[in-house]
């Protein structure tokens, strides 16, 4: 019981991250986004690491020891392009326009840290026209701010679940993935808020969305724990060795997918050079040092 209550926890905090964002957005007064591209590079890193070195290897100890050699890394196999086609068919139902990794840009992001800057106007007609043209540029962010939430809520359903099976099978794997979303939820949290700032001119709303769609995540985990107990559970609803070696698959894809077609490219949109190169080797560095000093 205690290593669910920490692995929830940690599920918990990694999908809090999200609320970060917003603060950095309300009260940073300049954004550093070149700590926004290393941060994600060095996401990136942990989890194409981790994925590789460690769970994608977790997996095949579990199946092979279930369903023996050759047939166990047949279902390892399987179960990682399972996990990377999970995460691919919910990237394909978000709508682009609605991407939770869309840059919003100084000018956008400045009235959010100082109320005194002025609010962009992109349209350009008579007075009076001014104030049904903004009635319906409102309605238009708000749709596109609660799409941003509901797009990163349902991201983040496999990203709690492969957090919170990392952290069950082993608390320090289960930490080091933790932080490595937690930045990955940094950005998203600044893409919430943005449009629903300028839709309701609310700080608070905005920061309250953010935060409940990283609640996504502690949320998809306890309701995949609670069913892989019920329906797969053993005695004392043990999960079985081969599920955890499915899942664990599965959730090196996911972590493969997340880094390659979010992260590095949000990384090298923020930054500048090799910022993201460099983040995603001190990733991977730190990843490696840290599992080699836990053995």
């Amino acid at each position: 019981m205690r290593n669910v209550l920490l692995a929830l926890g940690l599920t918990l905090f990694a999908g809090m991250a999200t609320g970060i964002g917003s603060i950095i957005a309300f009260w940073a007064r300049r954004s550093n986004y070149r700590f926004l591209s290393i941060a994600t590079g060095f996401s990136a890193g942990v989890m194409l690491y981790v994925s590789f070195v460690e769970i994608f290897y977790k997996g095949v100890d579990s199946l092979v020891e279930s369903f023996g050699d050759p047939m166990g890394h047949w279902v390892n196999a399987l179960s990682f392009f399972g996990g990377m086609a999970l995460i691919g068919v919910i990237d394909a139902l978000i709508p682009h326009a609605e991407n939770p990794h869309e840059i919003h840009s100084e000018t956008e992001r400045a009235p959010l840290s100082d109320p005194g800057a002025p609010l962009p106007d992109p349209a350009h007609q008579h007075d009076e026209c001014i104030n049904v043209a903004h009635r319906h540029r409102n309605k238009k962010l708000m749709r596109m701010g609660l799409f941003t939430a509901l797009a990163i809520a349902i991201h983040n359903f496999p990203e709690g679940l492969a957090t919170f099976l990392a952290a069950l099978e082993d608390p320090s794997l289960g930490f080091a993935i933790a932080v490595a979303i937690a930045l990955h939820n940094i950005p998203e949290g600044i893409s919430v808020s943005v449009p629903i700032f300028y839709a309701t001119g609310d700080r608070r709303k905005a920061f309250i969305y953010s935060l409940l769609s990283g609640l996504a995540e502690p949320v998809g985990a306890v309701i995949a724990y609670v069913a892989l107990r019920f329906l797969v559970g053993g005695e004392g609803g043990a999960i079985p060795s081969e599920v955890m070696g499915v899942l664990f698959g599965g959730v090196a894809g996911i972590m493969v997918y997340i880094s390659l077609d979010e992260l590095l490219p949000t990384s090298r949109a923020y930054g500048k050079g090799h910022d993201s190169l460099f983040g995603l080797a001190g990733g991977m560095a730190v990843m490696a040092l840290s599992l080699l000093l836990m053995r």
